[in-house]
């Protein structure tokens, strides 16, 4: 790329940060140091603010680069993921949103433990959302490691590794300093970016093709190396049985995975009442819903302009397709348009980025300090005074330092793999440890806390270790470890096989506990839910 590519984006880069910098500035020079002030902002957003910052926090780089880009190589097969994260939402919308919400105060651990054992549901469930944030965080910063490497030329791994270390050093500011308050702005800010940009770019191939989809769709055709097998299914997923395995897997993490994110769940805390929070979860299936529709018009219009080849030989899993079709929109490359409308695309990424990062971190390092750091010293039935909020929040604050030092070198690891394919293994692990034991609290009389303890981790165990056995570590010429192969499970996604293991071991651990249910804590817990009565 050219030297105007790489100036102007950065400056437009630049501005962003700084821009959300002096948000994050102004927010903490009102910092009270309280809990609900740093994981919830003190409950004041609006649902129409509170549905641009959820929209903010899942339309991520993997939404915005990697769906295109699979979209771009494997036509047909990458709608999956597009049609996946938008059903997801309504698994949220009518199973957990206004639940979560009347049950909970800051995490996924709250739910759980309003009817359980405090203590081993808390370190159990933070331990599944902390394992959770980092996988997330991980496909995040891939993104940015191949967006710069295109922007930088795609010089040596060096330009990957320090911007991934730059945006981890970022987020880690982002949330020690202004907690939920300025993720949220910053969240909706980029929210509209994102939607102003995708709008711009999908006008843009559809006026190239005189608003006719056919024209577009059979141009992508030409231009994929695939002929008509493009727009139709199983050219990645088709292969052979175990190719179709992993296309079962990956729609039931998809579909599943969403209601289990924790710094979606945490999302619904920042309004004022359930009925804000399902109505926060209207506005953003509305900015989803349209945002995946551009998605798939993004994919198609990368392999028609640019060429699937072209897509491939810039970057391997596709993270590129859409900064480049935005460079052939604009009028090439060396044109004053190209560089222009390159230089914005590739600006409202980085924003992408940033905002999602800052957002699951401040989820996982909530859950470090308020499950796993206040479980340790949390008396079984004594209120947590100020002292000790602040403390919790003072913990919350050196977490996000060291989620984000582990997952810059994951991130490190992985940067061959597809951002959207990296999302649904965190999806995957999401749907196996956190939504089993949070629907079997939510609606299960006899569920124990046995049950709860063995939901997470028969869960979560079995999805991490798949993934470790898979081919996505060793075994194949994309794995984070291409030199070795001591892979024995062949699926790359692994929901196929821990969701229900999730389900099943919360089963068993409840049938087999001692432990009676507790009914007036369940009979407190559907009300309470229900109706919104004791809510905090």
């Amino acid at each position: 790329m050219s030297g105007d590519h790489q100036t102007l984006a950065l400056v437009l880069f630049s501005a962003f940060v700084a821009v959300t910098l002096g948000i994050t500035t102004w927010v903490s020079r009102d910092r009270r140091g309280s809990a609900e002030e740093f994981y919830a902002g003190g409950r004041l957003f609006s649902p129409m603010e509170n549905g641009f910052a959820i929209a903010g926090d899942y339309m991520s780089a993997a939404s915005f680069l990697g769906i295109s880009g699979v979209i771009a190589l494997f036509g047909y097969d990458g709608l999956l993921y597009s049609v996946g994260f938008l059903v997801a939402w309504l698994v949220v919308l009518f199973l957990v949103a206004e639940l979560v919400r009347n049950c909970g105060r800051f995490t996924l651990a709250d739910v759980i433990a309003a009817r359980m054992g405090e203590r081993p549901v808390r370190i159990a469930a933070g331990t599944s959302s902390v394992t959770v944030s980092v996988l997330y965080l991980v496909a995040q910063m891939v993104g940015a490691g191949s967006l710069v490497a295109l922007l930088l030329g795609g010089t040596s791994g060096a330009a990957r590794a320090w911007t991934v270390i730059g945006v981890g050093a970022l987020m880690v500011v982002y949330v020690s300093l202004g907690g939920m308050r300025a993720t949220t702005w910053i969240q909706i800010v980029k929210a509209v970016l994102l939607m102003a940009g995708a709008i711009a770019l999908t006008v843009l191939v559809l006026v190239r093709f005189h608003g006719n989809v056919n024209a577009l769709l059979n141009s992508a055709v030409a231009h994929s190396g695939h002929g008509r097998e493009f727009l139709s299914p199983g050219l990645k997923y088709g292969g052979d049985w175990i190719a179709r395995f992993d296309f079962i897997s990956l729609g039931l993490a998809l579909v599943l995975g969403t209601a289990g994110l924790p710094h979606i769940l945490s999302r619904f805390y920042t309004v004022p009442t359930a009925r804000a929070a399902r109505r926060s979860v209207v506005w953003s299936i509305g900015l989803i819903g349209g945002f995946y529709l551009m998605t798939i018009v993004l994919g198609f219009g990368a392999a028609a302009l640019v060429g699937s080849d072209a897509v491939r030989a810039s970057n391997a899993a596709g993270n590129t397709a859409v900064p480049l079709l935005a460079l052939d929109l604009g009028g090439g490359a060396g044109s004053t348009g190209g560089t222009v409308l390159f230089a914005v695309v590739a600006a409202v990424a980085f924003a992408t980025i940033l905002a999602v990062v800052a957002g699951i971190t401040l989820a996982s390092s909530a859950s470090v300090a308020h499950d796993l750091y206040a479980s340790l010293r949390r008396k079984q039935a004594e209120e947590v005074n100020q002292a000790k909020q602040r403390s919790e929040v003072a913990v919350a604050r050196v977490a996000a330092a060291g989620i984000g030092a582990v997952a810059i070198g994951l991130s490190l690891l992985a940067q061959n793999l597809n951002v959207a394919f990296l999302v649904g293994l965190a999806f995957a692990v999401a749907a196996s440890a956190n939504l089993p034991v949070l629907l079997y609290s939510l609606f299960w009389r006899n569920f124990t806390t046995r049950g709860a303890v063995w939901s997470v981790y028969g869960g979560l165990i079995p999805a991490v270790l798949l993934v470790v056995l898979s081919p996505v570590v060793s075994g194949s010429p994309e794995a984070i470890l291409p030199g070795v192969d001591f892979h024995v499970f062949p699926l790359q996604n692994p929901g196929v096989v821990s969701i229900p293991l999730g389900f099943l071991a919360g089963w068993i651990g409840t049938v087999t506990s001692s432990e009676p249910p507790d009914a007036a804590k369940h009979a407190e817990t559907e009300v309470r839910s229900l109706t919104g009565a004791g809510a905090v």
